[in-house]
């Protein structure tokens, strides 16, 4: 997620807390959370177009368009260029798992 802002970064960085606070049944209710306000309403997914228009409740409302395509594409695991709410839970679990190997190496 390299170039992708601040916000991310910053929001990234609250999930091991999260994690930690809610365990792994809150942390998906909070995920399936983000995702509904992230997602298209009339699709239920999260499109670039969404993620665009709904950026702002999470921060990210300065990312530049190529930034929310590059998001989106690194989730999208059946090449629908949209993010169900599984692909979205998992490539925010990853990224979970990912920080807490590193803060663990440290």
């Amino acid at each position: 997620m390299a170039g992708i802002g601040k916000s991310v970064a910053e929001f990234e960085d609250l999930l091991p807390v999260i994690a930690e606070n809610l365990g792994g049944e809150g942390l998906m209710k909070e995920l399936s959370n983000w995702f509904e306000l992230l997602m298209d309403k009339e699709k239920r997914v999260i499109t670039v177009e969404s993620l665009k228009r709904n950026a702002a409740l999470m921060g990210l409302q300065d990312l530049r368009h190529d930034e929310l395509v590059s998001m989106v594409e690194e989730g999208d695991t059946d090449g629908d260029r949209a993010l169900s709410e599984m692909e979205f839970c998992v490539l925010r679990r990853q990224v979970l798992l990912t920080l807490k190997q590193y803060s663990n190496s440290l």
